[in-house]
Parts: C-alpha cells; sequence; structure tokens
C-alpha cells in the first residue's frame, strides 16, 4: 500500500503587528490643521486690530471737544483727532458714522459762538444712532415752571441749525432731579418734565420751519439721572433737558 503522503498546507503569514496609538498619517493632519487655525486666528486679530484703532482714534469725545460729558460715549464714537492715522480710520468708518462726527464737530463749532456760561452744563454725547446735547434746565427755564428764558433761545437756535444742515429727526427729552414737585399746574415731576420737552420742541418746530413728523418730546421725570442725587450739583446735572438728533430710519426716544 502506497504510504500516504501528507499534504502541507502553505502557512499563513503572520499579521503585522499593531502600532499603539493613532495612526501615522493623523499626526501629520493634526499638524496642518494647527497651522491652518493659527494661520486665521492671525488674520483675526489683524481684523480686530482695525476695529481697537478705530476705537482709540474715535475714542472720548470729552478729550476732544472740551464739553462736559452727561453720560457714558458708546465705543463707535470715541476721540478725534486730526493726526494722518486717525484721518485713516475715519476714512474707513461707515458714511452715518462720519454724518454722525460731523454732527458732533457742527454742535462744537457753535458752542464756542457761546459764552462761557452759556456753555455750562452743556454736552455732548454719541451712540450708533445718533447725537445728544444735553443743556441745562436752569438755562433754560424760569425754576419750577416750563417757561422759557431769554437766554433759552440762544442754545435752541443751535438745535434749528443743526437740524437744517442734517436731515436728522429729533427727539426733545425733559429730565429732573428726584426733589418733588407739586403745584396746581404740575401735579409732579413728569408733568414738569413732559412740559419742558414739548415748550422745547414747540419753539424749534416754529423757528426753524420744521417737518412735525421729524421731531417728537418726551418726559423722563427723574427715572434716568446723569449723576447720583446725592448733592446739589449733582441734582442740577439731573435737571436737564436733552436734543437726541439720530437718524431718519431708526425710531428712538
Amino acid at each position: 500500500m502506497a504510504d500516504k503522503q501528507e499534504v502541507l498546507e502553505p502557512r499563513q503569514p503572520e499579521p503585522p503587528k499593531q502600532e499603539e496609538g493613532l495612526p501615522a498619517w493623523m499626526a501629520t493632519f493634526a499638524d496642518m490643521m494647527t497651522l491652518l487655525l493659527c494661520f486665521f486666528v492671525l488674520l483675526l486679530s489683524f481684523a480686530e486690530q482695525d476695529v481697537e484703532k478705530f476705537r482709540d482714534a474715535m475714542g472720548s469725545l470729552k478729550g476732544a471737544f472740551g464739553v462736559r460729558e452727561v453720560r457714558a460715549v458708546s465705543k463707535d464714537m470715541a476721540l478725534f483727532n486730526t493726526s494722518k492715522s486717525t484721518q485713516d480710520m475715519v476714512s474707513k468708518i461707515s458714511h452715518d458714522e462720519r454724518l454722525l462726527l460731523g454732527v458732533v464737530m457742527r454742535i462744537k463749532s457753535l458752542l464756542e459762538d457761546e459764552d462761557v456760561e452759556m456753555r455750562k452744563g452743556t454736552g455732548v454725547t454719541a451712540d450708533r444712532d445718533g447725537v445728544v446735547f444735553s443743556a441745562d434746565s436752569a438755562a433754560m427755564f424760569k425754576p419750577g415752571t416750563a417757561e422759557l428764558t431769554t437766554r433759552a433761545s440762544a442754545i435752541l437756535d443751535n438745535v434749528v441749525k443743526v437740524l437744517k444742515d442734517y436731515k436728522l429727526n429729533l427727539v426733545v427729552r425733559g429730565h429732573t432731579d428726584d426733589r418733588p414737585i407739586s403745584t396746581n399746574k404740575f401735579p409732579s415731576n413728569w408733568e414738569l418734565s413732559a412740559a419742558r420737552a414739548a415748550v422745547a420742541l414747540d419753539y424749534i418746530l416754529r423757528k426753524g420751519n420744521i417737518e412735525v413728523s421729524r421731531a417728537k418730546a418726551v418726559g423722563y421725570a427723574d427715572t434716568r439721572p446723569a449723576a447720583p442725587n446725592d448733592s446739589p450739583e449733582n441734582r442740577r446735572r439731573n435737571q436737564r433737558v436733552e436734543f437726541y438728533l439720530h437718524m431718519p430710519q431708526r425710531d428712538a426716544w
């Protein structure tokens, strides 16, 4: 009987040992993603730099114009000077922001024509939508009344000039301090502040022949103080009339 030949099966090669951890190609991929991330972060930092330069260029209106600030200035309307770098920044801001900057400078030039006493208590601030020109109520109205003083026309005429120069809308805001008032005509500060705003607005509309649709008046009494009501000086600061000149496309109060 023939010897049975033993059939030998070919040996299967042993599979390669798996390396521990992530595949090698992922290290290169991760490095590439890290580099891209750094690249975009760098681009973003360059973009943010322009914004910061703009904010530094516009800064605080108080320093540039020498008028008393009555509330915080927005970051988008800041210190303005005439250096070349600042002019370059101004050339990059939007049309609306350049317009508002022009309004601020126009008000500043008008205030320079007034005497020192008239400039006391005035302030100019700005935000994204408009400019606020603030005036001391004591310079505009007789105490405890909504009757205009002889000095009030100088302030109101300046507002008329700005409205004629720029196609902006106007909100006249009346403010008082926290001391209560109770008379037959004005039972509270609400009536007094609203009446003063209305009287000032009526003068502006009549004197400047301004369209009624461009203006409105509102009284806030003592609900929006410019300073704490803890001293006679601060209470006088809170007794003010604000003229908010804002973009027509944006409703405001």
